[in-house]
């Protein structure tokens, strides 16, 4: 069965991960969050969060998708991992589907991830490789296997669309109205 990993650090936006994560499981897509900074990870807002495994726990035979949500401290924190690193790079060498939302694409912009694609960023963060990615200021964008938000208050936007694309759009579509979401 294939999993799709939610990765943590300390300093992560609370809302594009976890509204991310509840849209995810609302879709029936396994779904678990990866502390990479501890099993017991801090938001942004100071929330301390339990990531469901650690590191050493990953099977990246199973990794279907990887999602790097934002939070300025938790795109660093990401950004300085190794293990992130190398999801990212098992990502890419299997076509696996790779997501960022608010200023972790900056992470993915760096890697040149995006270049060539359309993609969408917190504002301020769309400089990175502005020459290189066609960046469309919209709320969440699928771009081959890559999927971008703008920021947590799209993040439900960025999660169906994730959702869309690892399920399918019927259930998306269930889930949004289950949701309520316009």
């Amino acid at each position: 069965m294939n999993m799709i990993y939610i990765m943590l650090a300390d300093g992560f936006e609370i809302t594009e991960a976890l509204t991310t994560l509840d849209v995810l499981r609302r879709a029936k897509l396994d779904t678990l969050t990866v502390g990479v900074t501890g099993k017991t990870v801090t938001a942004s807002c100071k929330v301390k969060v339990e990531a469901d495994i650690t590191p050493d726990e990953v099977e990246l035979d199973r990794l279907d998708c990887v999602i790097l949500p934002g939070g300025l401290d938790g795109t660093h924190n990401l950004d300085a991992s190794d293990f992130v690193h190398g999801v990212l790079d098992f990502a890419l060498e299997n076509n696996k589907q790779i997501c960022a939302i608010c200023a972790a694409p900056s992470i993915l912009a760096k890697r040149g991830i995006l270049d060539g694609k359309n993609a969408t960023c917190y504002p301020g963060f769309d400089t990175i490789h502005s020459d290189k990615v066609n960046y469309t200021g919209e709320p969440a964008v699928s771009c081959d296997n890559v999927i971008t938000g703008k920021g947590a208050g799209c993040t439900i936007n960025f999660g169906l669309l994730i959702a869309e694309k690892m399920a399918s759009k019927e259930i998306a579509d269930h889930v949004r109205e289950s949701m309520q979401c316009p």
